[in-house]
């Protein structure tokens, strides 16, 4: 490890790890000739079924063929895949009357697919809550779950995650990858009102650091952008892992709930409400003073405490929380994910964006009973981006949705320039000690 060189002294600690986008990573996506296949311009799917029809069993076979020396080996169960996706088709354009060979339909499900790099143009704000299973880990230690936004091709942002150990020393371990990623699957039973709320799975026989979950909807479908997760705690044991996250439709923004209770099965729904038009809202663990509450950037400068009855409607526009105090945060602030309970309060992590567009965290102290009383902040950041870290994808920038304690001991993944994730630890007494 080794100290945060900022301008002051930082109780952060850097670690070694770094993950990079990465244009290798591959996942086998549907291809669409338009949203809709049957109207798409000159009856283009329909060309393209007829096209593959109208070779020779003999042909078709040896086409087949070289699709699967290209890509079975790049894939996870690839024909399978052509198979359900040649399924879809039928469907779509109603080709049951078609008496197609297996091997003919496979070959016309390959040509609705096209490999998709979720992760090549960058990755970046991480998210890391305390994972579902527990079982095995010794004393001081905690099995987590994080998420990442991915940046693929055309821009798009997509969820992925990382499943990992962080020891009672602050140290770390992640899960390894297999070489084949997968995208979560709809649930049929979904399909009712798309727009308004979708249900995914995961395949059973792939593992959540594998996962990828796409866009889907209208609303989402240039990107599910900054997931910040949190486990819910509903009392007596009831969890439920909840995030709130951006829905960007290319013109719109609109914040929505991922919700799941064991990470096999995710709720994406729309948030209800006046509330629901803005980003970065980052939802408490737990009611406070018996309704829902939130830290939300409400008017794209300062911090605001919202309170609901219901977690997904927030007609609350929220009281004023916290404004720009200092230098480095004067353009703005905004919340890094969940508020963290402590002994002292509410421990919040923020950013600040000040001169040049610079992004800083820093972190403030909300009182347990009443968050919407500030107990204190940190007068100057607690990380910046510095030397190489200062170069990326969108330069000058440390950014985090969200931080993982166990015991007394924080880990805090954070984006650098939009390009990379990094891991940095602290102690909870530490960052208090800083608070004025």
């Amino acid at each position: 490890m080794r100290q945060v060189q900022n301008t002051h002294d930082s109780p952060l600690h850097i670690l070694d790890t770094r993950l990079h986008a990465d244009p290798s990573r591959v996942v086998l996506r549907p291809f669409h000739l338009g949203w809709q296949a049957q109207s798409a311009p000159g009856g283009r799917a329909l060309k393209l079924v007829e096209d593959v029809a109208s070779l020779s069993e003999e042909a078709a076979v040896a086409e087949y063929d070289r699709v699967l020396s290209d890509f079975k080996e790049r894939h996870w169960q690839t024909e399978s895949m052509f198979a359900e996706r040649y399924e879809e088709v039928e469907r779509s354009l109603n080709l049951f009357s078609c008496n197609f060979s297996e091997t003919r339909k496979r070959l016309i499900g390959a040509y609705f697919c096209h490999e998709y790099t979720y992760a090549a143009a960058a990755l970046m704000n991480p998210s890391i809550v305390p994972h579902p299973d527990q079982s095995g880990i010794s004393d001081g230690a905690c099995r987590f779950v994080m998420s990442l936004r991915a940046v693929g091709e055309g821009h798009i942002s997509s969820i992925v995650f990382r499943e990992g150990i962080l020891h009672e020393d602050g140290n770390f371990s992640l899960w390894p990858q297999s070489a084949f990623a997968t995208s979560v699957e709809l649930d049929d039973t979904s399909l009712t009102d798309i727009d308004r709320g979708v249900t995914v799975h995961r395949h059973p026989d792939s593992s959540l650091s594998n996962t990828v979950i796409f866009p889907i909807t209208e609303q989402q479908r240039n990107g599910l952008e900054d997931l910040r997760l949190v486990r819910f705690d509903h009392g007596g044991g009831d969890y439920e892992w909840i995030g709130t996250y951006t829905a960007y439709s290319g013109a719109t923004i609109r914040s929505e709930l991922l919700r799941t209770r064991d990470f096999n099965r995710f709720l994406l729904e729309a948030i209800d409400g006046r509330a629901g038009r803005n980003k970065g809202m980052a939802l408490f663990p737990e009611k406070v003073g018996g309704s829902y509450a939130m830290v939300g950037r409400q008017d794209g400068k300062n911090l605001y405490l919202l309170h609901s009855d219901r977690i997904d409607r927030w007609d609350d526009e929220g009281a004023l929380l916290m404004e720009p105090r200092f230098p480095w945060e004067f353009i703005q602030i905004g919340n890094c994910g969940s508020p963290i309970r402590t002994d002292a309060g509410w421990l919040l992590f923020t950013h600040g964006v000040g001169a040049m567009r610079k992004y800083a965290l820093g972190c403030a102290l909300l009182d347990i009973d009443d968050p919407s009383k500030v107990i204190g902040r940190t007068s100057e950041p607690v990380l910046t981006a510095v030397d190489a870290d200062r170069s990326g994808y969108v330069p000058n920038v440390v950014y985090t949705c969200g931080a993982l304690r166990a015991g007394n001991r924080l880990l805090i993944p954070y984006g650098i320039s939009d390009s990379a994730v990094g891991f940095a630890t602290a102690s909870v007494d530490e960052l208090l000690q800083l608070m004025v």
